[in-house]
């Protein structure tokens, strides 16, 4: 029998009621206006069912294949920054490594996870530019969560961005990166568009699986 799951308003634009999506073990829903796919908070993993997963990646500083990866974000966005540059590391992970790249490259880093690094007070600074590596994937609540970091970027600061992309609901049905139980929310090239326009910001895209916002003054 198919489940008949309980709506709620798009956790990014807020605007309407996704409609269904995808169904396995859990429901999807896209959002007709900011074009997010999602799911709902009923079925999001427990603090601790999720600190449990994250505790089983292997992702460490000394592992070259792990900065390659990371390089995705990495080379395009420090290609943006003026010598010595403020950043954050947001969603930094158990084995921080995007902001020990940064600091090879002569910037100052803060780190900031609220797993394992849940230094609140960062988020009230100011910086010249944020890097999120595979995190907004996991995030509960987007828009406040978005906002909150666009908040913390000076004027033409730039935050980067990597997360896979949804392409279509035919690849969505049997990707990967949705049976990770902690990614509860899937971003597009119009998701990304979207931001852009709620944010008054330009957007570029270096790689497939990174966008760049920037600020304006």
């Amino acid at each position: 029998m198919t489940r008949t799951p309980p709506v709620q308003l798009c956790p990014l634009c807020q605007a309407s009621e996704g409609k269904p999506f995808d169904q396995d073990s859990r429901d999807y829903f896209r959002c007709p206006i900011c074009q997010l796919v999602y799911v709902l908070p009923h079925q999001f993993l427990s603090p601790e069912e999720e600190k449990s997963v994250y505790d089983h990646h292997d992702n460490s500083v000394n592992d070259p294949s792990y900065r390659r990866f990371l390089g995705r974000l990495f080379v395009p966005l420090s290609q943006r920054l003026a010598p010595n540059s403020c950043g954050l590391d947001f969603g930094s992970g158990p084995g921080p490594t995007l902001s020990v790249m940064f600091e090879e490259a002569g910037h100052s880093m803060e780190i900031y996870d609220p797993l394992y690094a849940p230094e609140i007070k960062l988020l009230k600074r100011q910086y010249d530019f944020i890097a999120a590596s595979e995190v907004v994937e996991h995030l509960h609540y987007p828009r406040q969560e978005l906002d909150r970091l666009w908040s913390c970027l000076k004027p033409l600061g730039s935050l980067g961005i990597m997360t896979k992309r949804v392409i279509d609901q035919e690849a969505f049905s049997g990707w990967h990166y949705k049976r990770d139980p902690t990614h509860v929310c899937f971003f597009s090239n119009p998701t990304f568009r979207w931001l852009a326009d709620h944010w008054r910001a330009t957007l570029t895209a270096p790689g497939k699986d990174v966008v760049i916002f920037a600020k304006t003054n």
